[in-house]
């Protein structure tokens, strides 16, 4: 009798739930109710109403979900331990069957520097709208996480059709979700998202955790050319840098052997349409693994206390580049260099500045010193403040990078004789769409104006934004619209593209009034 019953309940389970956990019995449950009262009278109602949570217990409604799975407190989703049960079901589901499915890994770009700028609560309130916004692109069973403080895990449901191409459209309605703005203080905030995923069939194993893996490194593949990008998994990616320790000890051994090197973005005036600069950039080209994203190797230099060793490598490429820029007869006027706070505490910095530019031959004007808003947010002790104005007494242009981001006051501008502002990028995206953007933009360059401030917009990534910053008179911009960051020796070939591209478009000029 038992195993009649067993087995009985489990037809239930299987042919019950889609009836009974669906949005339709929501739909007939007004129905049913006055039906049942019309027919049976009010004991009937009380048996109905006692009767049907127990059979939806019994069908497995309460259970289709994993209800007894830990929740985010942000996000209200589940976390690491409920997703990676649910894909190992689905995992073994596609195994048995013909079925197909896909794990998706999406990381919102920037998050911690956007915490960083507006607080946690503010980071928190971005997770739950980008949340979601994600969920509203998936189906009604798809699995969505929430597996660290700006990453989502998702895994569909299994389904007979699931192509390379709709899960590529997928990850692209997902971005395109993360996209939206959020209402933040009276202004929008816009973020962007990186995307890898993984089909089930594409898997390098059959188990879950291997599929998973497989899923976050199409995510750093896809984080290491840049944000906003999106890769499917293949089998000749790259695996991680390993352990935390190991990835220190290559980072440190890559620094001496010259794999970590400046990659170089250039910089254009908005008045002339001509090169105003460029900024060196630290990339590591590592032989086997390729290009390793920043946001991988700084932190590990950092903990490895390198990060004065990496100015020293990014100076002298800077200085090789300008002086083989300057043999070659091409005009760059300067190269900017970024110091960190780690750096401007060294009390010698000034002093090999000097000595390297003496070294090449090059006036202090050709070298950009530019330095983060928060250096001097965070109350700089005394030995950042002399490095900065002793870099700015040698003649080199201090750049003020990030700017409106570290709420910077406007005697601090003056007291550290800033001479250019760099606009952050968060306010520059999607600026031609957003009239709130585009008043605060407005604002900063007035303000920047009034102080006899250059500025340089980053992050500029499309025509319309371009265009708009030109118009609004903001002298220099920089971003993946303008060139992607690159090695030294492509600079000369798009320099020379672009000069030839000068002479078949106009310039863009400023709005007057």
């Amino acid at each position: 009798m038992m195993n009649t019953g067993s087995g009985f309940l489990a037809r239930v389970r299987q042919t019950l739930p889609p009836a009974i956990a669906g949005p339709s019995l929501l739909a007939f449950l007004p129905a049913l109710t006055l039906a049942t009262f019309w027919l049976g009278g009010e004991a009937a109602l009380v048996a109905v109403a006692l009767g049907l949570p127990v059979l939806f217990a019994a069908a497995g409604g309460f259970s289709m979900r994993d209800s007894n799975a830990q929740r985010d407190s942000v996000t209200g989703m589940i976390l690491r331990d409920g997703f990676e049960r649910a894909a190992a079901k689905i995992c073994e589901e596609c195994t048995d069957t013909d079925l197909r499915s896909a794990i998706f890994i999406v990381e919102l770009d920037e998050y911690k520097e956007m915490t960083n700028r507006h607080g946690q609560e503010a980071g928190d309130r971005v997770m739950q709208h980008c949340g979601a916004q994600i969920v509203s692109a998936l189906r009604q069973n798809d699995i969505i996480a929430r597996i660290g403080d700006s990453r989502f895990a998702v895994c569909l449901a299994p389904t007979l059709q699931l192509d390379l191409e709709l899960c590529i459209q997928l990850a692209g309605r997902m971005q395109s979700a993360t996209e939206e703005p959020v209402a933040l203080d009276g202004t929008s905030l816009y973020m962007t998202s990186s995307i890898g995923f993984c089909q089930h069939s594409r898997a390098p194993a059959g188990s879950s955790a291997e599929w998973n893996k497989a899923a976050i490194t199409a995510l750093s593949e896809a984080q290491s050319n840049g944000p906003g990008g999106i890769r499917a998994f293949s089998a000749d990616m790259p695996n991680s840098p390993g352990t935390r320790s190991n990835l220190r000890e290559e980072a440190a051994a890559a620094l001496e052997t010259g794999q970590i090197q400046a990659w170089f973005q250039p910089q254009i005036c908005t008045d002339t349409g001509r090169v105003s600069g460029f900024e060196a950039l630290a990339r590591w080209l590592h032989p086997v693994q390729g290009l390793i994203p920043p946001s991988t190797f700084l932190p590990a230099l950092e903990e490895a206390g390198l990060m004065d060793r990496l100015s020293q490598v990014m100076l002298y490429n800077a200085l090789v580049a300008i002086r083989a820029w300057d043999e070659a007869g091409v005009q760059v006027p300067c190269v900017g260099v970024n110091f960190a706070t780690q750096e401007l505490r060294n009390p010698g910095l000034a002093g090999r500045v000097k000595w390297e530019l003496e070294r090449f031959g090059l006036p202090a004007d050709r070298l950009c010193v530019e330095i983060l808003e928060t250096v001097m947010t965070d109350q700089p002790d005394d030995v950042v403040t002399r490095n900065i104005l002793a870099l700015s007494e040698l003649g080199c242009p201090i750049d003020l990078d990030d700017f409106g981001t570290g709420h910077a006051s406007i005697s601090a501008v003056r007291r550290f004789n800033i001479s250019r502002i760099k606009i952050d990028r968060s306010f520059v995206m999607k600026a031609d769409q957003d009239p709130e953007q585009q008043k605060l933009i407005s604002a900063i360059l007035t303000m920047a104006e009034r102080l006899d401030l250059h500025t340089l917009a980053e992050g500029v990534e499309t025509a319309g934004e371009h265009a708009l910053l030109a118009q609004l008179g903001c002298g220099h911009v920089q971003g993946f619209g303008i060139g992607r960051p690159m090695p030294f020796d492509q600079t000369l070939d798009w320099i020379a593209a672009h000069e030839a591209k000068l002479q078949e478009a106009p310039a863009i000029g400023r709005q007057t009034p």
